[in-house]
């Protein structure tokens, strides 16, 4: 493990009219410019669910409506206490709405679709930021994914703070493009910064297919199909090809390309899609790929979508140099990326799983199959993913001790305590990275991983 220090110009932001979290983690922090919002919940982390939110009669209120309230008013006041506004200030928010749907059988089908209305969640986000909207990733999680009981929403932020001459611009979907319902930015730009908002394969005109998806509305666009009565073709490589080109147009009419990627999220249905998902990755970023995080078992917003994809550039006309960053001192990556990507001041991780460089689980990692119920599994994964995340942010340049964000994707909540408040407690004895954790609910990619790791470190002087 690393020892330098976390950089000065890195903080925890406390501030004293929100509920404090019960984990080993900082409300936000704020280093280089940027702030990174840990996952807020309607809880008042003393009873559960906060009093405010909860409903005598259900049918005289929304709890969508009142959960969203509690949050982003306490997004706001995190904005407040960091010397910021969010209302000007965010490029990119992350958005989780906890539902039945779809089931594990159903996303292993390709059914992503997680029956929601999110229009309260919507329309009490307007009445807090201001337009140009950042852009945005909204996603279904399972109903027991959250870490408080009753709760129904998480949301995360990265904001920007404002500098002189820099002003935050909003881009429309270009001609050709579909245009997103919910109000959100496809594209933002702020400086040498462009954020894509998550985009998956649908028109947004709510068409039939009842050839492939037995009467049901949806919005597939019909560049995205295959034909299912056929014996060649594939699903998941079509649909990606189609939102890597939607991609590509946003990026150029934000004044950048896919070639400045420093950053992808792909949220996909089901491990399955990977390998199919990758295929096109490859053709499209055949050099220079950027980091790349893939989550599996998400809640798409399209009925028929199989994957989103959300991104994070640099601006064509920006001088900030893009670095990958490799090193013999942790495995190589899943897929067809870098181990990490170094832009400006930050440094942009891919998945971190406990993986060795073959793609399988760590044999460090596993319990001895002669003594089944020695050991902690989960806890010795975090630690083989934070010594591989150590040496990553070695190689850039900075430490482990400048991470400043995470998102945590469980298969389930049962490693929770004993990853998140033993193991990765104790590698940050200062202030702690921002986080959200989620519980994902099934195998990962890497089958016996029971934790992914999303991760934006500090790196200045790029």
């Amino acid at each position: 493990m690393s020892t330098v220090e976390a950089s000065s110009d890195r903080q925890a932001v406390w501030p004293g009219d929100i509920p404090k979290p019960l984990a080993p983690y900082s409300p936000a922090i704020k280093a280089g410019g940027w702030l990174f919002v840990a996952g807020q919940l309607a809880s008042d982390f003393e009873t559960g669910i906060a009093p405010e939110c909860k409903l005598p009669n259900p049918n005289a209120g929304e709890p969508l409506r009142l959960q969203s309230d509690f949050v982003l008013k306490n997004l706001a006041a995190l904005h407040t206490a960091a010397g910021m506004d969010m209302r000007t200030d965010v490029v990119r928010i992350y958005q989780w709405f906890a539902s039945p749907y779809p089931t594990m059988d159903e996303l292993h089908a390709g059914n992503t679709w997680p029956h929601l209305n999110i229009s309260p969640y919507l329309e009490t986000r307007n009445l807090y930021i201001d337009e140009p909207r950042p852009a945005s990733t909204g996603m279904g999680i399972r109903d027991d994914g959250l870490l408080v009981r009753d709760t129904i929403l998480e949301v995360d932020m990265i904001s920007i703070e404002q500098q002189p001459g820099v002003e935050k611009q909003g881009y429309a979907a270009p001609e050709g493009v579909p245009s997103p319902l919910a109000g959100y930015s496809p594209a933002i730009r702020n400086g040498d910064w462009v954020f894509l908002a998550g985009e998956i394969p649908v028109d947004w005109k709510g068409d039939y297919l009842s050839d492939v998806h037995l009467g049901e509305p949806s919005g597939l666009a019909r560049e995205a199909r295959n034909n299912p009565y056929f014996w060649y073709g594939s699903e998941i490589e079509t649909q990606t090809e189609y939102v890597l080109e939607k991609l590509a147009k946003i990026a150029e009419a934000a004044g950048s390309s896919l070639d400045r990627c420093v950053k992808a999220t792909v949220y996909i249905g089901a491990p399955s899609d990977f390998a199919g998902m990758d295929r096109v990755w490859r053709r499209w970023f055949p050099e220079n790929p950027p980091a790349r995080v893939v989550i599996p078992y998400m809640g798409l917003g399209g009925m028929g979508s199989r994957v989103e994809i959300a991104m994070k550039l640099l601006a064509n006309d920006s001088d900030l140099k893009i670095e990958a960053v490799e090193t013999s001192d942790a495995p190589e990556p899943l897929g067809h990326e870098p181990q990490a990507v170094k832009a400006g001041d930050f440094l942009f991780f891919s998945t971190q799983m406990a993986f060795d460089s073959s793609g399988a689980l760590a044999e460090e990692t596993k319990r001895h199959s002669e003594f089944p119920w020695y050991g902690q599994p989960a806890k010795r994964q975090m630690h083989y993913m934070l010594e591989n995340v150590s040496a990553i942010s070695s190689a850039a340049g900075t430490s482990l001790q400048n991470l400043c964000r995470r998102q945590a994707f469980h298969d389930d909540f049962t490693w929770f305590a004993e990853t998140m408040e033993d193991e990765w407690a104790s590698h940050f004895p200062g202030d702690k990275p921002a986080s959200t954790t989620l519980r994902i609910g099934g195998p990962m990619v890497v089958p016996g991983a029971n934790i992914l790791l999303d991760l934006i470190g500090y790196a200045p002087g790029g």
